[in-house]
């Protein structure tokens, strides 16, 4: 049996209790952005995941604010947004109006990284770090008092679709033991080629969070269920 929620979102999952599953919409069909959404709602999804990309920070360009708005009303699901641009600072007000509930954002996308993970948690939202693959877990260390969330990067940002990369898990097990040497309900999250093989072990590495696109929606919607199930290590059911 888990430990009870510490907050609307968050609950801080041990032994028995149960692995988080964020689909990522960038692998939805965009032409019906709203209906993927209720889908993966029905589904069992635990958080909705939303890559913001700027084709600056990462060569892609993805969606921003007015988007989310418009998904919100669709789900009551936590807004999982992950910000792949710079700066950030900017935008933190216009994500919080539109519905976001965690704001993860990259150490490298701006000098005072401190700052803005306060200026989220200011406006509402749970803040979020996220490693890139070439980014060391020490990076997090001077930031963990800061957030609720460590999302590890299995794949370099920008696109869907890519292998899994398997020195990550390294990396997930000494953030795993940075989080809990802090006492706090932190998840730890991973993206990037996260499948049913992959999924066992960023668990077994120590994340509470699984990101997975291509994964949940490949199938059409009346699959979307058995992919989530497929995901959640058995023995976290």
């Amino acid at each position: 049996m888990g430990l009870p929620c510490a907050g609307p979102f968050f609950c801080l999952w041990t032994g028995m209790a149960g692995i988080l599953i964020s689909p990522s919409i960038l692998s939805a069909d965009f032409a019906s952005l709203g209906q993927e959404i209720r889908a993966i709602d029905a589904a069992g999804a635990d958080f909705i995941h939303v890559d913001v990309m700027d084709g600056h920070f990462v060569p892609n360009l993805t969606i921003g604010p007015p988007v989310v708005k418009a998904l919100r009303a669709h789900t009551d699901k936590p807004f999982d947004v992950h910000l792949m641009i710079a700066p950030v600072d900017p935008f933190i007000a216009a994500f919080a109006e539109a519905g976001a509930d965690i704001l993860t954002v990259h150490p490298e996308a701006g000098p005072h990284t401190h700052r803005t993970l306060q200026a989220i948690r200011a406006a509402g939202m749970k803040p979020g770090i996220s490693l890139n693959p070439g980014s060391p877990a020490v990076l997090a260390e001077p930031l963990v008092d800061e957030v609720d969330l460590i999302l590890v990067m299995s794949v370099n940002p920008g696109f869907g679709g890519q292998k899994f990369i398997s020195s990550q898990l390294r990396k997930i097990e000494q953030l795993r033991t940075m989080i809990d040497a802090t006492g706090r309900d932190i998840h730890l999250e991973v993206d990037g080629g996260v499948t049913p093989e992959t999924a066992r072990q960023c668990v077994d590495a120590g994340a509470t969070v699984l990101v997975a696109g291509s994964a949940v929606f490949k199938g059409g919607p009346e699959q979307y269920k058995t992919n989530i199930e497929n995901l959640r290590p058995k023995r976290f059911i």
